[in-house]
């Protein structure tokens, strides 16, 4: 049996995307503000820590922990190799000799003659944030990370396994309610983001991996399914973290369930384009949704931005109007000023703004570019 939900998920094919790429630890950022990065582009390094690997080397030795310091071949914050002998005893008059090996590459932590123990830290762990997105870098936050802004299409999907990948669109089926098969991975979908309709299944989906494709996504998917193919009981946690092969984003919920036909039509018309894919869902407080961003060209978006200049010049005081972007998506108004001035809002840009008065009396100032003129 399918289970729907409607938790008012965003799909539209236009809107203003904002994403912060922070490191987990202090770090070098490698962009400036007003950079143009692309989504696979390094923009921020760190390096975490190693592992410690405490190892009791008095005990294998067979010395007392006071005189641990005689025995040791290494100082503390000296580098040492795998196998490497970082402490040497001789018993039974010099015939026999005691070593203690390190475990792993690394460094000589700390040598303790109160636990006998000594402490070898692993090598540093690197780690890169990629900008996730193409657009421009908009801040940056010192040592830290960056926030990226586009404008392209967005759509949120109900619930995801996998975390964040790229790559090219490909339609595989030709109507939102047609099962997602094996056949339709018989083509190249090595480093594709495949597209099906209202189920993909467990068997499928391995299929998927083994050819390479980057994420799938479909309208619905079994919940017995994703238990096989996580090879766990996933509860009430939160996704993104795994490492599959493939990133798995369902649009509409858990059964056999198609594709909403607004969100089937919006990702045909940018089939073959490069889109970000995160599987990442929290469904509990602070919620999170999979999504897939596909980032605009300048030349589309300035193309986008003269039709809505187009349009806006064709309004006037009196003219109705719906509001397309939040925080007053979708409500009804009229038109009661039009100032000339560019006006900055929050976003930093400066644009020409409205005075509409909305249906339950309220007046709302908004950038002429988030409404649309509704027709008499």
């Amino acid at each position: 049996m399918a289970h729907a939900y409607t938790p008012g998920l965003r799909v539209t094919p236009w809107t203003t995307i904002l994403k912060e790429r922070r490191l987990p630890l202090a770090g070098e950022v490698l962009v400036a503000q007003g950079d143009q990065v692309s989504a696979d582009q390094i923009v921020a390094r760190t390096d975490l820590p190693g592992n410690v690997q405490p190892i009791k080397a008095a005990s294998i030795l067979g010395q007392h922990q006071q005189d641990l310091l005689d025995y040791m071949l290494k100082k503390e914050g000296e580098a040492v190799s795998k196998g490497e002998a970082i402490a040497t005893a001789k018993s039974f008059f010099g015939l026999f000799k005691s070593h203690c090996l390190s475990p792993c590459d690394g460094t000589i932590e700390s040598i303790s003659t109160v636990t006998g123990q000594v402490i070898i830290r692993e090598p540093p762990i690197p780690v890169q944030i990629d900008a996730y997105i193409s657009g421009e870098v908009v801040e940056v936050i010192p040592r830290q990370g960056v926030v990226v802004r586009t404008e392209g299409a967005f759509i949120q999907g109900i619930f995801g396994i996998g975390g964040e990948t790229h790559g090219d669109v490909h339609m595989a089926v030709s109507s939102p309610d047609e099962e997602l098969a094996e056949k339709h991975f018989a083509g190249d979908v090595a480093g594709k983001v495949v597209v099906g309709g209202s189920l993909v299944t467990e068997r499928v989906l391995r299929v998927a991996v083994q050819r390479g494709a980057r994420a799938v996504v479909v309208g619905g998917f079994d919940a017995a399914d994703l238990q096989r193919f996580l090879g766990y009981d996933l509860g009430v946690a939160i996704t993104g973290s795994e490492q599959l092969g493939t990133t798995l984003v369902v649009t509409e919920g858990f059964g056999r369930m198609a594709m909403a036909e607004r969100t089937f039509t919006l990702l045909g018309q940018h089939d073959g384009r490069y889109c970000s894919v995160n599987g990442a869902t929290q469904i509990r407080a602070g919620v999170m949704r999979p999504e897939l961003v596909i980032s605009m060209t300048a030349q589309e978006q300035g193309t986008r931005q003269q039709k809505a200049f187009d349009m806006a010049e064709g309004l006037r005081v009196g003219s109705p109007v719906r509001v397309i972007r939040s925080p007053y998506f979708g409500r009804l108004g009229t038109v009661t000023e039009l100032p000339p001035a560019l006006i900055e809002v929050e976003s930093g840009a400066k644009v020409r703004i409205l005075k509409v008065r909305l249906e339950a009396g309220e007046e709302a100032v908004v950038p002429r570019a988030n409404v649309e003129m509704i027709e008499s």
